[in-house]
């Protein structure tokens, strides 16, 4: 039996990621580091509320587990800068990897974004690149690396602009077949059920997951 650690479980792909790991035989427990508590009841789960800026401090306590889903992640509008949003995106997770590495962790499954490049010349798609890199750099058994696409899901948050940007993609979502098919968006539930059937599986080595690749990997 195995332990699952999620970090990121209030997030659109975090949220249906817990679901599915607390409802799965295959983790007899679940920890989700957590800023606040969760309204979840549930005897697999163990909530740890922590400062992620304080992993690998004197004195902060990390969980042992086997498996480590990443689902952090911000928008430049929320983080309100670069410098903020690299903190999450960069620092949070590549801290939150050595952490779980220092205590056992054998497979690491990161939420990155499509376009994710450590050359790109958007600054979003460079830090998630750069990121990608430095998870894959680390010596897990097993490292899984996921690109969605637009993601679809009730979010918390108003996002008019990417409202906007989903209409259009799914209108022209027909259009996009082939090698083309990465590109249309994915339901967050469809993210979340592909990373824990990878998970189960864990192939070993760096594997990178694309949009339609996650839709395969959904169905089994």
């Amino acid at each position: 039996m195995r332990t699952a650690l999620i970090a990121g479980a209030t997030g659109l792909v975090g949220s249906e990621c817990l679901a599915r790991l607390l409802g799965v035989p295959g983790y007899e427990r679940v920890v989700a580091l957590v800023r606040r508590p969760l309204p979840h009841t549930d005897p697999k789960l163990d909530q740890r509320v922590i400062e992620f800026d304080r992993l690998g401090a004197a004195g902060v306590e990390f969980p042992a587990a086997t498996d480590v889903f990443c689902c952090l992640g911000t928008t430049m509008r929320q983080a309100g800068s670069q410098a903020a949003f690299r903190q999450v995106d960069f620092t949070y997770v590549v801290a939150l990897a050595a952490q779980a590495l220092d205590h056992g962790a054998r497979q690491f499954l990161l939420v990155s974004s499509m376009g994710a490049n450590p050359k790109a010349p958007f600054f979003y798609s460079r830090v998630k690149g750069e990121t990608e890199t430095a998870i894959a750099g680390l010596p897990f058994e097993a490292k899984q690396i996921f690109r969605p696409s637009i993601l679809l899901g009730e979010r918390a948050e108003n996002r008019p602009g990417e409202r906007a940007g989903i209409a259009a993609m799914k209108g022209a979502s027909f259009m996009l077949i082939g090698p083309l098919r990465k590109y249309r968006p994915i339901a967050a539930a469809t993210v979340a059920e592909a990373l824990v059937r990878v998970a189960l599986r864990a192939p070993r080595g760096v594997n990178i997951y694309e949009s339609n690749d996650i839709e395969r990997a959904a169905r089994g």
